[in-house]
């Protein structure tokens, strides 16, 4: 059930240039191509169906078919991807690393934001088809950052070196992995699934991207959910000409260069994202994956031997396109490239580096997609909802930082008085009349003035911080109460979404956790939501 919605404003946690987009702040207008609105997507349709050709979707659906060759799913993704081969059929893209089974809770919300965005589309042009995509980062090589995942306040952890691409890591190891895991799932019906969903996908596959594709599979093939991997030769080759000009015009690198300095320009608290380099492409083999550099009048890859003249480079590029990896810059451009894609749908650190890049993609002819925030959600359980209820907690209360929220909260409840706002909003009055007997007496004793009134100020500041300690010491329970409940909802004080597993959530609400999901989230909803299942 959904119980309410937060501005993602005022959750605190969202950055300036995410709300200004939200806010459809004009200064921001330069950065993007259209808003995410259901009326916007006629033009976004036009634009990518005149630029986006037959031979393009071809080469599309038969890798899709090559990936899909070993994958038991749904006749509904299959038709999705057959599909693709005809211009009325466009695609909804996210993207997400190869986090150890799923990661955080937002991988869901991505996909389900995905899916849902795709149907409602169809319901607004029937005359058009939209496929849900899950793009796969096989290509990232931070394996720190996917090598684990957060079950009940633990953290689930591969132990192992890696190097090169992450989806070309072997699983071996992993039975250890699941031994641990199984441990903390109990014996439920809904435990039982998970760890079989565990073993089928880590113990029964070779590598993570395969694990991955399975995984993503088996939770959203009811949905049509189409997963790509893009680590493919026939679809590296046609990132072959911007390849190119990447290595010899440095095209991303001006240009991103240009965008972030118009960016900062606009409001000194915008985060940069990404810095672009000069070469923004990695070369990839077995077990390596290191950036591109151009220094001597030569071609090198970082911490190898290997290196190129210029007409090597170009050949070693239209014979081994897959051997040329995109970074964070250019990947954005290889999908646009490789589907028919309108829409992508992130998270606010994502959309911050894709308004990075609209002038980037305008230079190199690509249309640029529309920019989603995908879902963010706050499961709370029947519990979790009674215990707020009865604690008079509001949703934008919940959200507050614990000291805050805790500070206000006491004062709420406390049978005395412990804000001294109206006090020290008299003080400063009767230090105005001060201010303008020492201006008509002797303007040396301003400083003297000023200094007693920051003395009284703090003096009553710390009085109310004493009192305000004392008060939570007498309603020791109280605050107990609420700090544990936020700290659940909260893990680590930070978004549930941005910590939690799905796992966890899955072993109480099992298979009615996706459906529930699919049923309650708006993805052109711009709005926090807080679901009880």
């Amino acid at each position: 059930m959904l119980l309410d919605g937060i501005s993602f404003k005022n959750t605190g946690y969202f950055s300036s240039l995410i709300c200004d987009y939200l806010d459809e702040n004009p200064q921001l207008k330069p950065f993007y191509n259209r808003f995410p609105s259901i009326e916007n997507f006629k033009g976004q349709i036009e634009e990518k169906a005149s630029s986006f050709n037959l031979d393009s979707r071809l080469t599309l659906v038969k890798a899709l078919k090559e990936q899909y060759e070993t994958v038991e799913t749904s006749e509904l993704t299959l038709s999705h991807i057959d599909a693709l081969q005809n211009e009325n059929t466009f695609t909804i893209t996210t993207g997400h690393q190869l986090n150890l089974f799923t990661g955080p809770l937002y991988f869901l919300y991505k996909i389900v934001s995905t899916i849902n965005l795709s149907r409602d589309l169809k319901e607004a042009y029937p005359d058009y088809n939209f496929v849900p995509v899950y793009w796969m980062a096989t290509e990232d090589h931070d394996f720190e950052e996917i090598n684990y995942f957060n079950f009940n306040g633990k953290k689930v952890h591969w132990n192992r070196i890696a190097s090169g691409a992450v989806g070309e890591l072997s699983t071996e190891g992993l039975d250890d992995v699941f031994n641990l895991f199984d441990l903390e799932l109990g014996t439920s019906k809904n435990a039982e699934y998970l760890k079989q969903l565990f073993k089928s996908a880590y113990l029964e596959h070779g590598n993570l991207a395969d694990a991955t594709r399975y995984l993503a599979n088996e939770l959203f093939k009811d949905y049509g959910l189409v997963i790509i991997d893009a680590n493919h030769k026939t679809l590296k080759q046609q990132l072959v000409p911007y390849i190119k000009e990447e290595l010899f015009s440095n095209t991303s690198f001006t240009n991103v260069s240009e965008t972030n300095a118009q960016l900062s320009a606009v409001s000194s608290d915008y985060t940069i994202q990404v810095n672009p380099r000069e070469i923004n492409v990695f070369y990839i083999k077995e077990g390596l994956r290191e950036r591109i550099v151009f220094e001597n009048e030569s071609f090198s890859v970082l911490n190898t031997e290997i290196s190129w003249t210029k007409s090597e480079i170009e050949k070693e590029l239209q014979e081994f396109p897959e051997r040329f990896s995109p970074n964070v810059i250019t990947r954005p451009l290889y999908q646009e490239v490789i589907l028919p894609n309108l829409c992508y749908i992130g998270g606010g650190g994502e959309l911050a580096y894709w308004f990075q890049l609209k002038q980037f993609f305008n230079k190199v002819n690509v249309p640029f997609p529309v920019l989603l925030l995908r879902n963010s959600v706050l499961i709370e359980t029947e519990s979790q909802h009674k215990k707020l209820q009865n604690l008079n907690i509001s949703t934008t209360d919940i959200f507050l930082k614990q000291s805050t929220f805790i500070n206000k909260k006491v004062r709420e409840i406390s049978n005395i008085d412990i804000d001294f706002s109206e006090q020290k909003d008299t003080l400063q009055k009767q230090f105005e009349d001060l201010y303008a007997l020492a201006e008509q007496t002797d303007k040396s004793f301003l400083g003297a003035v000023k200094a007693q009134e920051i003395k009284q100020i703090k003096g009553l500041e710390n009085l109310e911080k004493r009192l305000l300690k004392a008060q939570k010491k007498a309603l020791a329970d109280q605050v107990s109460r609420m700090t544990d409940l936020q700290n659940e909802l909260f893990p680590n004080q930070s978004l549930q979404e941005r910590n939690t597993n799905f796992s966890q959530f899955y072993l109480e609400y099992g298979a009615q956790l996706i459906p529930e999901l699919i049923k309650h989230l708006n993805p052109l909803n711009k709005e926090f939501s807080l679901l009880k299942l």
